[in-house]
């Protein structure tokens, strides 16, 4: 049924039609931000020493057991953030034939500290510890003895002292992938 109408009036709406054809496929977008949250952790253990370590200076872990993100100084003992977040640290200390006290340091001032008495025990004890500790970039973290008659701690062939870090969750608050 066809319809004519005077000019310039509109008709009713036609029947819709077929499907046209698929169009060509779009230019390849921008590469897009990594969904992989960042890392950081490390561990290590301090070499067989029959010297105690010194009062008021970063204890030096040397022998890295996994550092893969390069956070961790062995030369210097020392933590450097560079990812901004929770952190957990934690130190396992063998003590032996000295009472021992021992801070986890936040660029110089204490976070928590540690300590237990020599009791003429004839064998290594241990005495850990460890904390949640907020970071920012280019903060240090490390361990310490404060007072100078308790650094008794002890590493040798069959036993160890080791300090461990690890982020727990970064706060990348501009990141839509990590906000």
């Amino acid at each position: 049924l066809l319809l004519f109408l005077p000019e310039g009036l509109t008709g009713p709406r036609g029947d819709p039609g077929s499907p046209g054809s698929n169009g060509l496929p779009g230019e390849k977008g921008a590469q897009g931000e990594c969904a992989v949250a960042p890392r950081s952790a490390f561990s290590a253990k301090r070499s067989e020493s029959r010297s105690p370590p010194l009062p008021d200076e970063p204890i030096v872990f040397d022998i890295v057991l996994i550092n893969e993100q390069g956070h961790y100084d062995s030369n210097t003992g020392k933590f450097m953030c560079e990812i901004p977040g929770l952190y957990y640290f934690t130190v396992h200390a063998t003590v032996y034939r000295m009472s021992l006290q021992f801070d986890i340091m936040k660029n110089g001032k204490s976070v928590a500290s540690f300590f237990q008495f020599y009791g003429n025990w004839p064998k290594p004890t241990s005495l850990s510890g460890g904390s949640l500790v907020r970071l920012e970039p280019e903060d240090e973290v490390w361990v310490q003895v404060t007072v100078g008659e308790y650094t008794g701690f002890y590493s040798s062939v069959k036993t160890d002292s080791i300090f461990t870090g690890f982020l727990v969750y970064s706060y990348w608050q501009n990141s839509p992938v990590f906000a």
